[in-house]
């Protein structure tokens, strides 16, 4: 016998003991993806973007492996982002049950998630972890909203927050009533892990939205009492020690360098969790820190949208690059159906853009004029273009952002209004201190235009945009955004 067929017999026998091709042998075969979604982590509260007290060697790692993205945008609050990331558009664009505008969407079944674009093309999808997107409640929620009928094959995981108590369903069986909540994260990553080792010779999509560091908080007997953070930090470092997890089992299975992964956060850290809603510092402080950035979750203010961001993908995504261009999670979306070959919706508009070119270091190739609109619930409050971010003139409480027009999740300097276009230089002045305007007329005057063709678009708290998405429609098209309990409105019934 040659030696070149014993090299091809050897191979062969290799290949048949692994059972399954690499990525490197299959050259057809789309990417992975993994989307890791905590909730009200704040900017700073992971080690490589700031964090003094809070231990995170994985998610550091993951940082120097890939990419930071220190301008990456959420929502104001959890409801909204799940919405922002599952459809690819702002919350006020998307349709829900009985056309109403909720605090939390209940996620219309004709809006396409990204994870219905995905099985397009052949994807195993599934969910681990909190939903929110079939009405906000543990108990009084729409099953047939649940992830299972919104293109995941698979979920295991809670319908909402665990303010009181969390329950854990099977797809859509209850499988455990007020499950521990110290065990959620590992739990979580375990079903994950078991998937991703079920799948790995087909292309899969994996979202991981986490209970915690929501309160109530909890962690492992491993992990409470660790950190210099108090339970807060405890959480965290649960959840980074369990995204190391993730990465370890995508090395083990020779899958990593056809994976790419993202960590990012819902929305801010819950200040009125802090003690005098300061940044979370204290041991005692149940909230995180926005780091830099002015104020937290339940605010148009940078500290309330902007999150940690960080993308990974061997091969692909380059080693330690930091990218400050604006990206959020409604790019999620049209990026990763860009990276599959599936097609985009084409009946509707989508607010996200494909960003892979900015997960592969393609800088040059960003849209200079990029403009990122910030809502609080149907109220158009803001608008950021490069450097720039114009506050709009709004009442110290503001009736469009009504539950939250008296705000008491962030601090007192927080709640404020505007008598004037309030101007912000965010290179300069991250914290949103100093209004700039009379400076920059032109700048002024560029993004009022740009809000104004959004209100056209979108909508405002006093108008209902062209392509604001209604599917229920009897009596035409609402001239308001149908905010439940608005005056003259009729009760929805569910």
């Amino acid at each position: 016998m040659s030696k070149s067929l014993i090299h091809v017999l050897t191979l062969i026998v290799v290949a048949a003991a692994h059972g399954r091709p690499s990525a490197a042998q299959d050259d057809d075969r789309p990417p992975n993806f993994i989307v890791i979604f905590t909730d009200d982590q704040g900017y700073a509260d992971v080690g490589c973007l700031g964090s003094p007290d809070i231990r995170s060697p994985r998610l550091d790692a993951m940082a120097a492996e890939g990419m930071k993205f220190t301008s990456f945008y959420a929502q104001p609050i959890c409801g909204p982002s799940r919405a922002a990331l599952m459809t690819g558009c702002y919350p006020m664009r998307v349709a829900e049950r009985g056309n109403t505008k909720q605090v939390h969407p209940i996620l219309h079944s004709e809006e396409v998630t990204v994870a219905e674009v995905l099985k397009q093309k052949g994807y195993a999808t599934a969910c681990f972890g909190k939903w929110d997107l079939a009405r906000h409640s543990q108990a009084d929620f729409f099953p047939d909203l649940f992830p299972t009928r919104q293109g995941f094959d698979l979920f295991f995981g809670t319908p909402t927050s665990n303010d009181r108590y969390v329950d854990l369903y099977r797809n859509e069986e209850l499988v455990e009533p007020k499950a521990d909540m110290a065990t959620l994260t590992q739990r979580y990553t375990d079903e994950a892990i078991a998937f991703i080792q079920e799948n790995a010779t087909r292309p899969f999509f994996v979202y991981i939205p986490h209970t915690m560091p929501h309160t109530r908080l909890d962690a492992s007997a491993r992990f409470k009492g660790k950190s210099q953070r108090g339970l807060y930090g405890d959480v965290i470092e649960e959840i980074d020690f369990n995204v190391g997890r993730v990465i370890d089992a995508l090395r083990e299975l020779e899958i990593a360098d056809n994976t790419y992964v993202i960590f990012t956060s819902d929305n801010g850290p819950w200040l009125i969790k802090n003690k005098d809603f300061a940044d979370g510092h204290l041991p005692g402080d149940h909230g995180g820190s926005a780091g830099p950035f002015r104020s937290g979750k339940v605010s148009t203010f940078e500290g309330g949208v902007r999150v940690p961001c960080i993308v990974w993908g061997p091969g692909r995504v380059p080693d330690g690059e930091t990218c400050d261009l604006i990206a959020s999670t409604m790019d999620i979306l049209p990026t990763f159906a860009a990276l599959a070959g599936a097609e985009v919706p084409d009946d509707r508009v989508i607010d996200g853009e494909d960003i892979s070119h900015l997960m592969h270091g393609e800088f040059d190739q960003a849209d200079p004029d990029r403009t990122y609109f910030y809502y609080l619930r149907v109220h158009l409050q803001a608008v950021r273009q490069g450097r720039w971010k114009l506050h709009f003139p709004r009442e110290k409480e503001p009736v469009g952002a009504a539950p939250f027009s008296k705000n008491r999740h962030i601090g007192p300097a927080d709640r404020v209004g505007f008598e004037r276009p309030f101007l912000v230089d965010l290179e300069r002045d991250p914290g949103e201190t100093t209004n700039v305007a009379e400076q920059h007329p032109d700048v002024i005057r560029r993004l009022l235009a740009r809000a104004e063709e959004m209100r056209e678009d979108l909508g405002d708290y006093d108008r209902v945009g062209t392509n604001m998405r209604f599917f229920d429609l009897s009596n035409g098209r609402p001239t308001k955004p149908p905010v439940p309990g608005r005056p003259g409105q009729k009760k929805r019934k569910q």
